[in-house]
């Protein structure tokens, strides 16, 4: 894959430069770090981040040690349907997809200083505008507190890139695109026609393709809702044009990642799925 080199030498230097705040100011250094008191849901998602960070060692040693050019950040969010060890819909998949997915970018995306490891941030910290490029999955259950939507509207202001994951049918997507009209109440959703440049930055993606969950594709379903289900990708834009938000609907790449390794996985979904997410990164830290 050494064809991959050139573009992430630009990529790499770009990666470097901190989210900004509206004025172009670079993201403040790291602050100790102080309890929010601005509100009881602030407060709640405070002591979340604590037990999370107590339960996992490991990402409190690497958020203590935040330095590298670019982290796989999860949105940790609120939300009504949980998945495992009493956490909410964002750690669907997690923290095995993550992995598996940061293994395949350290054989490819040689040329960027790659945190090793998952970096699950909630969207009401602070600290969420270090990090360029934010993944946020099963957003069709979240139920984001204010602090939350303001988090994400300022993290998405100073220059953020967020792709959105892993929601199906119409009740989701009404879901998300009510918490999205909170967070960005003047930048509507859009289709991303076929030939925008995010679909060629390394790879070229000419078909839009459904990823299943691995229950589903071990049974030939690939599908997670009844009725049309037709797989399609959004965005909403900032004021050069540019996608700040890119939207994976009835579509699930986390699982491909996830079970990339399973040989009852189709491979061209996961191959796929892989591509368009580098895909996203590549685009996400050059624009």
């Amino acid at each position: 894959m050494t064809g991959l080199r050139p573009a992430l030498i630009v990529v790499s230097l770009l990666a470097a430069t901190a989210v900004t705040d509206s004025a172009g100011r670079p993201a403040p250094e790291r602050a100790p770090a102080a309890e929010p008191a601005t509100s009881s849901a602030a407060s709640e998602a405070w002591r979340l981040r604590e037990a999370l960070l107590e339960s996992e060692p490991r990402l409190a040693q690497a958020q203590a040690e935040w330095g590298r050019d670019f982290y796989f950040t999860r949105a940790i969010y609120s939300g009504r349907r949980g998945w495992g060890r009493g956490r909410g819909s964002w750690s669907t998949d997690f923290p095995k997809a993550d992995r598996q997915f940061l293994f395949i970018l350290h054989r490819l995306l040689t040329m960027l200083d790659l945190h090793e490891w998952e970096n699950p941030v909630f969207l009401a910290d602070p600290e969420l505008r270090r990090f360029p490029f934010l993944y946020m999955l099963e957003v069709g259950y979240m139920t984001l507190s204010e602090p939350e939507i303001e988090g994400l509207r300022n993290y998405l202001e100073a220059g953020g890139f967020l792709v959105v994951d892993d929601f199906w049918g119409e009740d989701e997507w009404r879901n998300f695109e009510w918490h999205m009209s909170r967070v960005l109440p003047d930048r509507p959703i859009v289709k991303i026609p076929d030939d925008h440049p995010i679909f060629h930055q390394f790879y070229d993606i000419e078909e839009i393709l459904t990823v299943p969950s691995i229950n589903n594709a071990v049974r030939g379903r690939y599908e997670e809702c009844w009725g049309p289900c037709e797989p399609a990708i959004y965005g909403i834009l900032d004021d050069r044009g540019e996608v700040m938000v890119v939207i994976n609907h009835n579509t699930d790449l986390g699982d491909a990642w996830e079970w990339s390794e399973n040989p009852y996985y189709p491979i061209d979904r996961s191959t796929y799925a892989y591509e368009l997410a580098i895909n996203y990164i590549i685009y996400g830290l050059s624009h």
